[in-house]
């Protein structure tokens, strides 16, 4: 089969589609062929080296990035639950998602409506559970006034219009005013630069760039609010960043920190099917940059590093 694979850490060109041995699911295990896979923030770090210390050093024959996929289940290793197969999935896999095929624990499996496309399910997917789940945990409610930092990406995008639909007032930053301006349709009322100068104080921050100035937007929370981490664009903050929410004690803010990792597979699948259900009722809709052949990849991976995405890029093998 196809696959895009990374013999060792570099830039996009680092990417290189080649012919590999299809995957055969061993006991327990599903095959799945792939209609749609994500392109996100996580692969890019991971194909930089960024996360060596997680997944080592590619070994000799490299290993294919792509955290989620989706497409159907063709083919079962002995004892697996047969009700899986042709059945339409969704699934995180960590590694190996750039590629026609992928073997997947059922237990990562999540079921498909007919009316969600492969690509729109990728598009959705990681960005819209992470959006979903973190304003969940922030308890956002109808007349508070929300902060989506990085809003034109994946996760941005799927934000705005869900802290729009609770009933909240959006204001986003992001790098450009074109950029902004596309978010204008999704929800967002006010437009600020990267580092939200002269602003009024937020009761919720959805942060997925953290960064040197994470500290001033903890800075901007009214009391009681609460700012939720669920990425580091921008990279890591400054060590310091708690002395100034100690110092700000008596007024009452949370800073919590998002990973879907830490959330069990049943969850997420109840994140999901609730997020489709957005879809339908016209709540939330996915935004999608552009749709790329596998063989494509280090351009997505390029373009992504370039901030010109908006929205989600997504890969199709054939």
């Amino acid at each position: 089969m196809k696959a895009v694979t990374i013999r060792d850490f570099g830039g996009p060109e680092k990417l290189v589609l080649q012919d590999v041995p299809a995957p055969t699911p061993t006991a327990g295990k599903a095959l799945v062929t792939i209609d749609a896979a994500g392109v996100g923030l996580a692969d890019v770090l991971l194909r930089s080296g960024a996360y060596r210390g997680a997944f080592g050093a590619p070994s000799e024959g490299g290993f294919v990035p792509g955290l989620e996929i989706a497409g159907t289940v063709t083919a079962l290793g002995e004892g697996t639950d047969p009700t899986w197969l042709g059945r339409r999935v969704f699934a995180l896999v960590q590694l190996g998602g750039y590629a026609e095929q992928a073997v997947v624990a059922p237990e990562a499996l999540i079921a498909l409506p007919d009316d969600i496309t492969a690509v729109d399910a990728v598009a959705l997917g990681v960005n819209a559970m992470v959006a979903k789940i973190a304003l969940d945990r922030a308890h956002l409610g109808p007349g508070e006034r929300v902060l989506v930092r990085g809003a034109a990406g994946g996760i941005g995008t799927l934000a705005t219009q869900l802290a729009a639909h609770a009933g909240a007032t959006v204001a986003v930053t992001t790098s450009t005013p074109e950029r902004g301006d596309r978010l204008k349709p999704l929800g967002a009322v006010e437009l600020l630069d990267r580092a939200a100068t002269n602003t009024e104080a937020f009761d919720v921050i959805i942060d997925n760039v953290a960064g040197p100035d994470f500290a001033t937007f903890i800075g901007k929370l009214r009391d009681n609010g609460r700012l939720v981490v669920c990425g580091a664009a921008g990279g890591f903050p400054p060590p310091d960043f708690g002395t100034g929410l100690l110092a700000g004690f008596q007024r009452s803010l949370t800073v919590s920190t998002l990973s879907l990792n830490s959330i069990d597979v049943a969850a997420l699948a109840t994140a999901l099917h609730e997020i489709f259900d957005l879809v339908r009722t016209g709540r939330l809709k996915p935004v999608i940059e552009a749709t790329l052949p596998l063989g494509e990849a280090s351009t997505a991976h390029a373009r992504l590093e370039a901030g010109q995405v908006f929205g989600k890029l997504v890969l199709v093998p054939r």
